[in-house]
């Protein structure tokens, strides 16, 4: 059995895109990779935990779990934003159990020990005669939260840089399509038998998959003129939009000049086209599992387009349920003696590489800031 140390060494990130290979299947089936990445990589990242519309009214909450952390994001009766750990400092039961909702003070359902919105500790039922016990020093311990666009991040790591520095390039790069002025229609979740990473390595595989896998979606992309363009810790895929009546419901509801594909590391994808959007925030369960939320936005959610934006939704599932297949597939194959790893198409897979180098220099605590891809 191979120790940690000799499962990362085997990968050489320094090699260029066209002697590259891809990470090990060690990489994505080895229990110890997985906890590794729960420590160096999504408790010291910025994710994704909220839309900024769900917390814009004081009270206003939403709950959620990070690197097997239970985490509550609330807006305080001044304005500001904050996130805790949602664990009670009396005996570490869920202050907050409501995955959303708003509320003039956070109550823990255990022994009613009582919470302001700034977290700071208000009251303890019958705690009368408790010696050497400050107050002060027993809220709800915070976690650094920012958000950006119609996004809220936090971060577990106390010492990371800030959000946009995190987000590097992303930021000027996405600003032009004006998300923000989006609205959020619906929600998908889907729980897939695969590790994380495939489902990302499918995502920045450059197309390479499109024509064959998903041919309706294939029918509006100028496929030949696909780019990729990797900066910082993000990967931007493109393509020009072609006019087609191949498929009628991709046809009629993925529209635009353009097609545009953004990842951000680790497991953020944004998409959009013309008065639309989704994000997939990719979330590891185990080494054999993941779980990848799909949110939908359109410029319009008024009750005229519901039909539409329903039939849009449902193309962006058919689209997943292909995927879905296909990533479940690699998982098992992953497993067996007859692979170790993969070489790279230098037309179409240099996301991928950028995101196994990032995700390299992470587990093996080095530096990322010259990884972009050659």
């Amino acid at each position: 059995m191979q120790t940690i140390e000799q499962i990362l060494s085997s990968y050489d990130a320094d090699a260029p895109l066209a002697q590259a290979s891809t990470i090990p299947a060690s990489w994505y089936v080895d229990e110890r990779i997985a906890e590794l990445e729960l420590r160096n990589v999504f408790s010291k990242t910025w994710q994704l935990v909220a839309r900024a519309d769900q917390l814009q009214k004081p009270g206003e909450f939403v709950t959620t779990r990070l690197a097997g952390e239970p985490i509550v994001v609330v807006r305080g009766s001044d304005g500001v934003l904050r996130a805790f750990y949602n664990v009670c400092r009396h005996h570490a039961a869920a202050v907050v159990i409501q995955p959303c909702g708003q509320a003039a003070i956070l109550q823990c359902p255990y022994h009613g020990w009582k919470y302001g919105l700034d977290g700071s500790l208000k009251g303890m039922p019958e705690f009368e005669g408790v010696q050497n016990f400050d107050r002060a020093e027993n809220g709800l311990v915070p976690i650094r939260v920012e958000t950006w666009e119609c996004f809220v991040f936090v971060n577990l790591d106390p010492q990371a840089a800030p959000l946009r520095q995190f987000l590097g390039g992303l930021v000027k790069r996405v600003a032009p399509l004006g998300i923000s002025k989006l609205y959020y229609f619906d929600r998908r979740t889907y729980d897939i038998r695969c590790n994380w990473k495939v489902f990302v390595d499918n995502y920045l595989d450059g197309g390479y998959h499109v024509p064959h896998l998903h041919k309706g979606l294939s029918s509006v992309l100028d496929y030949k003129a696909y780019t990729i363009e990797n900066e910082d810790r993000y990967c931007l895929q493109s393509s020009p939009m072609v006019s087609s009546d191949e498929d009628a419901a991709t046809g009629a509801t993925r529209k635009g000049d353009r097609a545009w594909y953004f990842w951000q590391y680790p497991n953020l994808m944004i998409n959009c086209y013309e008065g639309y959007m989704d994000t997939n925030y990719v979330i590891p369960v185990d080494p054999d599992h993941c779980t990848v939320i799909f949110d939908f936005y359109f410029s319009d959610v008024s009750e005229a387009r519901r039909e539409y934006n329903t039939q849009s939704v449902n193309v962006g599932n058919r689209v997943q349920d292909e995927d879905l297949g296909i990533c479940e597939d690699v998982q098992r194959g992953l497993k067996s003696r007859a692979y170790g790893a993969g070489r790279l198409s230098v037309r179409r897979e240099a996301g991928e590489q950028l995101f196994h180098r990032l995700l390299a220099a992470d587990l093996k605590g080095m530096p990322a800031s010259t990884l972009a891809a050659d």
